[in-house]
């Protein structure tokens, strides 16, 4: 008799983790392509919090399962509490344990002595760039925020906050009959996911751009200009520029943001920092009279790093604080001396709906396929962390840090 074949079971945890997180992995349309196109079977755990509904999930043909023993692998979106942790099981979630994060060291030791493979997002990757991401969304909420912390700060205009939006379309549409003022001039770090996501922000707000030349020669706000990192960064001996030199050894390289800083009124944060590099802008910097800066968005979010005036994160409940150049210390939004900071650490919570749709078609398109055709291109051996009870050779660093008490 030939043995019975059984489809493949992939399940949607619901997601634990304290402040909750209301975005999904696979939307329901996109688990319903799923099955269908791989013959396996998706079940999704019931949850009250999740954006997308659980009769949403059942209308689209997928099954409401709690328990997720029967599950060959399990995808989630934050960390999995270790107490909901199934032994023997492939979890996909972001575990923000390969930069040895100290409050998750319990957590990869945990998928290890529960012989978990363990296979992080943040890590999938072709050709050496990441295949998922939810960076867009960053930079689309953390403009948005930027400009709704502006108008708050200065009692200028009224934005409804992004989370209350019902979705990418609604936050944009707040931006109707918004003036801003002829002072806002907006400089904007990066070329990346994050920053070319605040594009889209600043585009959709109608806010006219220029090159970095015409910025630095007094082009009339509002307007923004996007920096790259030869903008932003240039050689300490006054050598040419050299990307190549710049990813080898950043330490040979000084901040040139002050240029800017002299003639820009807002400051929003979209680059990649190495921590190698130098500040943007220290804190003598912008105590002194050439920082004509007054509202900071840190979408990339470095505590006590490059930009200076992000000292805390903030939340989505309360994204906005003020920083006293003077002290260096955290003051009242509307402090009249303060620089005005948005430094929300996980900006595309905000925008569940759309942040949600856009990873999971990167997920369908990326990454799930490997499950089924034996991972032919590496993608999930490249980002396993663990398996069959041991660290993988490529995160064997990890050791001592799962070693900890």
């Amino acid at each position: 008799m030939c043995p019975t074949f059984r489809a493949m079971k992939i399940g949607i945890v619901k997601e634990g983790k304290v402040p909750i997180d209301k975005r999904v992995p696979l939307t329901p349309e996109q688990c319903a392509v799923l099955m269908q196109k791989y013959a396996c079977e998706v079940v999704v755990q019931p949850s009250a919090i999740r954006a997308i509904t659980d009769e949403e999930y059942a209308s689209a043909g997928v099954s409401l399962q709690e328990d997720l023993t029967d599950c060959d692998v399990l995808l989630g979106v934050k960390e999995v509490p270790v107490s909901d942790l199934i032994a023997e099981k492939t979890y996909f979630f972001f575990s923000h344990t390969y930069k040895q994060q100290p409050y998750n060291a319990k957590l990869l030791r945990t998928c290890v002595e529960r012989n978990i493979r363990l296979i992080d997002y943040e890590l999938l990757t072709k050709n050496g760039r990441r295949v998922v991401a939810f960076g867009r969304f960053a930079g689309l909420v953390g403009a948005y925020n930027g400009l709704r912390g502006w108008g708050e700060k200065f009692d200028q205009f009224s934005l409804t906050p992004a989370f209350e939006c019902h979705d990418l379309a609604d936050m944009w549409s707040q931006f109707k009959g918004v003036t801003f003022p002829s002072d806002l001039r907006i400089v904007l770090t990066g070329k990346g996911r994050v920053a070319n996501g605040a594009v889209e922000t600043l585009e959709a707000a109608g806010i006219s751009s220029c090159s970095p030349e015409e910025f630095l020669a007094g082009a009339p706000g509002p307007v923004w200009t996007q920096l790259d990192a030869e903008e932003y960064y240039r050689k300490s001996n006054g050598e040419p520029y050299s990307k190549q030199d710049l990813y080898r050894d950043p330490t040979d390289f000084e901040s040139a943001f002050m240029d800017y800083a002299a003639v820009a009124t807002m400051y929003i944060a979209g680059h990649y920092y190495d921590a190698r590099a130098p500040y943007i802008f220290t804190r003598e910097d912008a105590a002194s009279d050439a920082f004509n800066v007054r509202y900071v968005a840190d979408i990339s979010c470095d505590i006590d790093g490059p930009v200076a005036s992000t000292l805390q994160p903030s939340t989505i409940a309360d994204p906005f604080y003020g920083y006293d150049p003077k002290s260096a210390t955290v003051v009242d939004h509307k402090a009249s001396d303060a620089i005005g900071v948005m430094a929300v650490d996980n900006l595309p919570c905000e925008l569940p709906r759309d942040a949600s749709l856009s990873f999971g078609k990167d997920l369908l398109t990326h990454v799930l396929p490997a499950l089924f055709d034996g991972d032919a291109d590496g993608v999930l051996s490249r980002a396993t962390e663990c398996q069959q009870g041991a660290l993988t050779e490529d995160f064997s660093y990890l050791q001592s840090y799962i070693d900890l008490p």
